[in-house]
């Protein structure tokens, strides 16, 4: 049974960071999340002057997990753990916050003095009570690493950031069980992919128009699809005169109460007041030059 189509949302412009541009379809006044997926930022496709790029500086998080994915440019995070690391077309960083770090996302340095374009995608997946307070972990992957699933006719191209897609399976670890894939479908191809039974589902627009669900609903770019929770499916069709391009992402949902405060998360306001006094006095750590 395919699956039909809930909602359809159109994302919203804003800034983040230093100011640099953001669409968000959530969350939103309209939508606050999509447990367990706590917000989904689209790095608007922009091109950079020299010293025009901007980042997000210095920032903790405590309580869920940070998935980064670079499509143009070059992005440097440090962190207060001693972390550094680079980002490039196609790489991804899966972050772990748990119990609290700090970190910065930074123009590359290419980047910021020759200039050039940017464009990419942050989500935020929410963790279990029992898993907030672990420790910090990064998972840094190349885009080489990245497992890509391609039909026999060469119409339809998935990168599989996590989950599965046919019979091929991600490489990066998640704590709560999900699906994130890249797809990019020819003019009047059609996907149908699995859906774990019990998981929320969407699909997000990056560039193109098709068609979603058993209803045949049409979105365009920026605009987020919800599907129905009833269904083992997810088709789309992309149209017959222009590629699509998008992200499809599943996953368990917790169930569990979300009480959020802007960088943190976690289930109640006593917890969410403790993190605000934990990185006031410093114990989430600062970040220092050099790193590893």
């Amino acid at each position: 049974m395919n699956k039909t189509v809930k909602k359809i949302i159109t994302s919203i412009q804003t800034r983040e960071g230093a100011g640099f541009s953001i669409r968000r379809p959530f969350p939103t006044g309209d939508l606050n999340l999509i447990d367990p997926f706590l917000l989904l930022d689209h790095m608007e496709p922009v091109e950079l002057a020299p010293g025009q790029a901007k980042g997000a500086p210095d920032h903790p998080h405590r309580g869920f997990e940070t998935v980064t994915y670079l499509l143009e440019g070059e992005m440097e995070h440090r962190d207060s753990a001693g972390n550094h690391g680079i980002l490039r077309p196609g790489d991804v960083q899966w972050m772990t916050a748990g119990g609290g770090v700090v970190h910065s996302e930074m123009p590359g340095k290419n980047l910021l003095h020759k200039g050039g374009r940017l464009h990419g995608f942050q989500v935020w997946v929410n963790l279990q009570a029992k898993d907030k307070m672990l420790p910090p972990r990064y998972q840094d992957t190349p885009t080489a690493k990245i497992p890509v699933w391609q039909s026999a006719d060469g119409q339809i191209t998935v990168k599989i950031i996590a989950g599965k897609c046919m019979d091929k399976e991600a490489i990066i670890q998640t704590r709560t069980p999900i699906t994130y894939l890249h797809i990019l479908l020819a003019p009047g191809a059609t996907i149908t992919q699995p859906i774990t039974e019990g998981h929320n589902s969407f699909a997000y627009v990056i560039n193109g128009t098709g068609t979603f669900g058993s209803d045949e609903r049409k979105a365009s770019d920026d605009q987020l699809v919800i599907f129905s929770d009833e269904g083992q499916n997810a088709t789309i069709k992309a149209s017959d005169h222009e590629s699509l391009d998008l992200l499809l992402l599943a996953g368990q949902p917790l169930n569990e109460p979300v009480a959020r405060w802007g960088p943190f998360v976690m289930n109640t306001r006593e917890e969410i007041m403790q993190a605000v006094t934990d990185y006031q006095e410093g114990r989430m750590g600062a970040i220092t030059t050099g790193g590893k």
